[in-house]
């Protein structure tokens, strides 16, 4: 009875050694190498690096006036355009003179006047002072009339104030630019009534230079010191949109106190801004460079990685091979990490295609995006096709 089970049982020994793939000969020698991993590297540069202090600016003209009527009157002229630039002294309206040059016509008339009844009070109190020496008057008399002489120059004199009074208002018909700068929007046309010291006729804001204003943490104030004392400081602007545009000018201002609430210092760089690429209003990514460092291990911002012991780097071997490197980050400037320790210049990193790389991996040398393939040269290195860092 267990003769059939028996059989079964060799017959599907039989069948699972049919089915089992053949050995080939050497044993695992038929498996197919490891892929090499696609990567991109980058050469380690040793280059002169500026220690800088990051921060966001907004871009302030270097003066800005309201410019306002001085005298009550009416806008009889519009000398300027929307948008022009002016200069210092440039009269851009005026007032209707003719009520000015009535007042002006009455003070001088009464300045003659008083002119006229002041040297006629001189005289009298003259002959009087002349009188009493030899007795002919009393002295009460030419006390009154020297009083009278006295009282008589007063009025002279203020109805000459009056005169320049008159002459000063005149002057104020033209309404003149105080600064030079760039006129901005027309507030009141020719016609209009306005008051004196009360109605904006237009806006000046001084463009060239112009100011930007930005704050910096407060332990950085003692550098900003240091640093002044050796010579002016450099600012760079990237506005916004514009992060490929630098525009350079120099710190020009540190406030007097640290603000409590914020812990920053305002600071102040001023532009020549000559071709108008800054205008008040705009904000953009600030560097104060602060000094520069030389000989500095630098490589891309991308090629560092954290683990669990810090930082490190995947180097490219000569080989084709990788290393894993810790290294010592310094600092990161924009997308450049400066590096104390672990590198030396001209060693080859990568860049990008970490997260598939073990030690000893293998790869294989891509071109970042948008550059030619990299060829390897005929005596195997590598380090001469990676790119150097822009």
């Amino acid at each position: 009875m267990q003769f059939p089970i028996q059989l079964s049982w060799l017959t599907l020994g039989i069948w699972l050694t049919a089915c089992s793939p053949a050995e080939t000969k050497g044993g695992n020698s038929g498996r197919k190498p490891t892929a090499a991993i696609p990567v991109v590297v980058a050469t380690v540069e040793q280059k002169e690096v500026p220690l800088q202090l990051q921060a966001i600016g907004n871009v302030r003209a270097k003066s800005t006036v309201a410019v306002k009527a001085r005298v009550t009157g009416q806008i009889s002229e519009v000398n300027f355009t929307e948008g022009q630039d002016v200069k210092k002294g440039d009269v851009l309206a005026k007032i209707d003179p003719a009520p000015f040059a009535v007042v002006l016509a009455q003070a001088k008339a009464k300045l003659a006047q008083a002119t006229t009844q002041a040297e006629i009070a001189k005289r009298q109190s003259d002959r009087y002072a002349n009188l009493s020496q030899s007795g002919g008057v009393s002295k009460d008399e030419v006390d009154n009339f020297k009083s009278t002489a006295d009282a008589a120059r007063s009025n002279q004199e203020a109805a000459a104030a009056a005169v320049k009074e008159a002459e000063l208002q005149l002057s104020f018909c033209d309404v003149v630019s105080p600064i030079t700068g760039r006129a901005g929007r027309r507030v009141v046309d020719a016609g209009n009534v306005v008051k004196a010291d009360e109605t904006d006729l237009v806006v000046i804001n001084q463009l060239r230079p112009i100011e930007v204003i930005f704050a910096v943490p407060e332990q950085h104030f003692a550098d900003i010191q240091t640093y002044m004392k050796r010579g002016d400081l450099k600012v760079t602007i990237a506005p916004s949109g514009s992060a490929a545009q630098q525009i350079q000018g120099l710190l020009s201002f540190v406030d007097n106190a640290i603000k409590p609430a914020t812990g920053t210092l305002e600071v102040k760089a001023t532009m020549p801004n000559e071709d108008l690429a800054l205008w008040p209003g705009q904000y953009g990514e600030v560097a104060l460079t602060l000094t520069t460092q030389p000989n500095a291990i630098v490589v891309p911002a991308t090629a560092v990685q954290t683990g669990q012991k810090g930082q490190y780097v995947f180097v490219v071997k000569d080989d084709s091979h990788v290393d894993l490197r810790e290294v010592d980050l310094e600092r990161t400037v924009g997308t450049e990490a400066i590096i104390r320790t672990g590198l030396k210049a001209g060693e080859v990193v990568v860049i990008d295609g970490q997260l598939r790389l073990t030690p000893d991996s293998k790869v294989e040398i891509k071109p970042p995006v948008g550059m030619p393939p990299v060829i390897k040269p005929e005596n195997g290195k590598i380090s001469q096709a990676a790119p150097k860092i822009p």
